[in-house]
């Protein structure tokens, strides 16, 4: 047990309460906003161990008694300081608590901090799914860690993630001040796959053909990226200004639209599938397009509504490919080269 007054104890470290001769009657472990820490006696209860890691910063006080041999009663109480941290680790997570995602959307939580013990912390992270799933989780970088499937995620999955981060020392004396936990649900099968040279986009709906769409892509000078792509937002209405692209106003290729229509952002850098009721004409027979996938308002209403955020889009018949990080790329790494960047691969 921590001795009174001692203001530098691990947060990783089990507290642990012994006597020498009779047995424990009562631990507790509080920190000084009332929370218990949970921990559980030995065998014959001469030893009571904590199972939670304690906040870094925090006052804590043990108190109980314990039976000594003769029968009687000795009172048990220390008050202890755990080390402060330099800096905290906190996690900001998609997708959101309560969301219901596509089939392959990844994990994804981003660190406040960096993390130097990648390791520590990935041991601290647990996912739990309805059905059996096979997955591993990926370092980004020292900011972001993500966890994939091998395959997409099956229809119906219920998914739990446990960032149980608290106590965890990622390093440089970085260390985690809380813990959380979210759960989410995969939705429905739409997985849809885009021939730019065939000018076509097919949308499967759990294993079954639903719709065959003409589409139109990038022209020459803003080529579609193949690759497989993944919905990350979705607007009913969309403001498109070439300016965000770099296209100045006055260069014939700029364009500033109010209120593009069924609008899903597949790309950061701006590619979007979207409603493009000013290329008809060349849906299904040409690439007009600054790069995003245009269809009719019909047909970009219909896929609107089939999709979630997290389903795929996977990109074909170009020689543009997606570049790691712009978007949700996770699904143009090989599974065995996914694998590897996990620190406990």
């Amino acid at each position: 047990m921590p001795a009174t007054g001692a203001s530098s104890v691990q947060p990783d470290k089990p507290v642990t309460v012994t006597t020498t001769a009779g047995k424990l009657a009562e631990v507790t472990l509080k920190d000084d906003d009332g929370d218990k820490v949970a921990g559980s006696f030995n065998t014959d209860k001469t030893q009571w161990t904590s199972t939670d890691h304690l906040k870094p910063g925090a006052s804590y006080t043990v108190s109980g008694s314990a039976e000594g041999s003769d029968g009687g009663t000795v009172p048990i109480s220390s008050t202890f300081k755990t080390l402060k941290a330099t800096k905290s680790l906190k996690a900001s997570v998609v997708p959101l608590n309560g969301e219901t995602v596509g089939v392959a959307l990844p994990i994804q939580i981003y660190w406040n901090n960096p993390v130097k013990d990648r390791a520590a912390v990935e041991k601290r992270l647990k996912v739990t799914t309805s059905v059996p799933v096979t997955g591993t989780w990926h370092w980004v970088n020292s900011k972001q860690v993500n966890y994939r499937p091998m395959n997409y995620w099956p229809a119906g999955t219920k998914v739990s993630v446990n960032i149980d981060t608290q106590g965890v020392n990622a390093g440089n004396n970085t260390w985690g001040t809380s813990s959380r936990k979210i759960a989410f649900s995969i939705g429905k099968s739409v997985v849809s796959n885009v021939n730019v040279k065939k000018h076509s986009m097919t949308v499967t709906i759990n294993g079954k053909l639903a719709r065959t769409i003409p589409i139109t892509a990038g022209k020459d000078g803003f080529t579609t990226r193949s690759g497989v792509k993944v919905i990350m937002e979705k607007f009913t209405t969309k403001r498109m200004d070439a300016a965000t692209i770099g296209i100045k106003p006055g260069d014939p290729n700029y364009y500033n639209i109010s209120d593009v229509k069924w609008a899903q952002r597949v790309t950061s850098s701006g590619e979007f599938i979207h409603g493009a009721p000013w290329s008809a004409g060349s849906q299904g027979s040409a690439n007009v397009s600054h790069g995003c996938v245009g269809m009719s308002l019909a047909d970009a209403q219909w896929f609107f509504n089939q999709t979630l955020r997290g389903d795929p889009v996977t990109v074909t018949g170009t020689s543009r490919h997606m570049e790691p990080g712009n978007g949700w790329t996770d699904w143009n790494t090989t599974w065995a080269a996914y694998k590897k960047g996990s620190a406990l691969s």
